[in-house]
């Protein structure tokens, strides 16, 4: 059992001051080994970087259908594999702590979002990581792991719930949720606080120069150059909080797509649907769903509208387009280091297109700080609405928070050139991101513990698609399983039991009609039953209120 060091966390009155220190510490690093690093790479060890997208919809990268530019992405994807029907937990906060853990969210704390500890009793939407979970990087320093983050943390507002609390070596990034991208000491309320560290340190970034996508790819290089020091194996996390809102993007970024919406949502949708039957990733025996009911039809837009909307649009595409360009400057480095044969590269997105504010993405709160601001600017706090989070879900209904598939599913690479030789296959076998800790564990030899800091460990749920990479299928023993804020879920086989907060089951054959568009519920009410009888159980087991 390892003991867990406790650092006090540090506030400085002047952030520039620590960022110079941290950048002097890097450079530092990268010049050689550090004093008395006597550890060994193993040669049979990969390396692993975990990448994730937030508020990004199934379709919206190239490899999957969508039509902005992102070739690292579509690179990788053509290098390694892509999962067809890989899920995430519907929200922010719960896939993070999933994620990260390898349990469902109510397991590892965050059944629902983030809470104060100082007045959140332990449970299942404590707000925080569980004690009795543990995270990748905790599992993988035992196998002596170099452990670094770069990005979005959101499991763990305050001490002793950090990165570096949780098995970090390093860490840099926001560690609440949405926040301004070029300024993030403006708070979109009053009274708002918004963390930001480097390690266990509180940390204001510059006014100047900043863009929040470009820092962490920035950091999450820095920090492969600390691991190129040492001889043993790395991982890092990278966890972007691009593209959710509010809309800020570089100009030279936005200007790549003005205009290139004009065409509206029902012929992108379209466009992208053919695409995805092309590229295999969905059966053309799925309907594309039907436009969301609170979607207007583009063609009754007006000009001003549908110029608005463009707009919006194009900063959308501009901030995915810019976390490509950072994962491009990762994989660069990772070659530069000679790592890129024995690294698997992972990539998903935590919830489905957002939907939030509404169809239209009007400012999120409505005139702040200025209602005339240039949408993509640090004055603006725009999203981009469920109009077009519904051409981000294509060919899916509904979106981020719930649990029917525009929720929870996401694209999901794994890139490994030492091993994954079927380069550019796509992998139909389900997935989730529970399975992401056990399939580590049995890629790097490490073991998942019963106990950690003398608490009792909950046993992994999920199943290693270590197998797949392999070329070989995947052996599913027991149900997926889903619930946020009242929304539902679970998948056994085949076929999904699902329901939105308040409203009645719906049943699916997911072989026969992923999109969701013809419910069985009646007609096949044995099987409904019987999803549903497991599903309580289930709930019941992990404490869904």
């Amino acid at each position: 059992m390892k003991s867990m060091k406790y650092r006090s966390p540090v506030k400085l009155s002047q952030g520039l001051a620590l960022y110079l220190v941290f950048s002097f510490f890097i450079t530092s690093c990268a010049t050689g080994k550090k004093d008395g690093d006597d550890s060994e790479r193993s040669s049979t060890s990969p390396n692993i970087i975990l990448i994730l997208a937030d508020d990004m919809g199934y379709s919206d990268l190239g490899c999957y259908g969508g039509e902005i530019n992102t070739p690292n992405l579509d690179q990788l994807a053509a290098e390694g594999v892509r999962f067809t029907q890989f899920y995430n937990a519907a929200r922010c906060c719960p896939t993070r702590a999933s994620l990260i853990t390898g349990l469902y969210p109510h397991q590892a704390g965050m059944g629902g979002m983030i809470n104060d500890p100082a007045t959140t009793p332990e449970g299942p939407y404590q707000g925080y990581l569980s004690k009795n979970s543990v995270t990748i990087a905790e599992v993988l320093k035992e196998v002596n792991y170099y452990t670094a983050s770069s990005g979005k943390w959101h499991v763990g507002e305050e001490r002793p719930y950090w990165p570096t609390d949780r098995g970090f070596d390093n860490y840099y990034g926001l560690i609440s949720g949405a926040a301004n991208y070029f300024d993030i000491s403006r708070t979109k309320r009053e009274g708002l606080k918004r963390h930001f560290a480097i390690d266990s340190m509180e940390y204001m970034p510059p006014k100047e120069d900043f863009y929040m996508t470009d820092a962490i790819t920035e950091n999450a290089v820095k920090f492969l150059k600390v691991a190129d020091t040492k001889e043993q194996p790395f991982f890092l996390y990278l966890a972007y909080t691009a593209p959710h809102w509010p809309l800020h993007a570089k100009q030279e970024d936005i200007d790549k797509y003005l205009g290139k919406y004009m065409t509206g949502w029902d012929v992108l949708r379209k466009e992208r649907y053919e695409r995805m039957i092309e590229m295999g990733l969905i059966d053309e025996s799925w309907a594309l769903s039907e436009r969301d009911a609170q979607v207007t039809p583009w063609e009754e837009l007006d000009d001003e509208q549908k110029e608005r909307m463009d707009l919006l649009m194009a900063i959308y595409a501009a901030q995915v387009d810019c976390l490509d360009q950072g994962i491009g400057k990762v994989m660069e480095q990772l070659e530069a280091m000679g790592e890129k044969e024995n690294t698997i590269v992972m990539f998903l997105s935590d919830n489905g297109g957002s939907e939030e504010t509404g169809p239209f993405g009007q400012d999120f709160w409505g005139n702040f700080w200025d209602g005339d601001a240039r949408p993509g600017s640090g004055d603006s706090y725009h999203s981009y609405g469920g109009s077009w989070a519904n051409l981000s879900n294509t060919p899916f209904r509904y979106y981020k928070k719930r649990t029917h598939e525009g929720g929870i599913a996401t694209p999901f690479i794994v890139s490994w050139p030492e091993q994954v030789k079927q380069q550019g296959e796509l992998i139909h076998q389900p997935g989730h991101i529970i399975d992401i800790m056990a399939t580590i564990c049995e890629l790097t030899g490490a073991v998942y513990p019963d106990t950690y800091n003398y608490n009792n460990i909950i046993a992994l749920p999920g199943t290693s698609f270590a197998s797949a990479l392999k070329g070989e299928g995947v052996e599913r023993e027991e149900p997926l399983f889903w619930e946020h804020i009242g929304n539902r879920a679970i998948r056994e086989g085949d076929w999904k039991l699902v329901a939105q907060e308040g409203e009645e089951w719906e049943l699916f054959n997911l072989a026969a009609d992923r999109s969701e568009t013809n419910n069985l519920v009646e007609s096949e009410a044995e099987k409904a039953e019987h999803l549903l009888g497991l599903y309580q159980e289930w709930a019941a087991d992990v404490g869904v209120k």
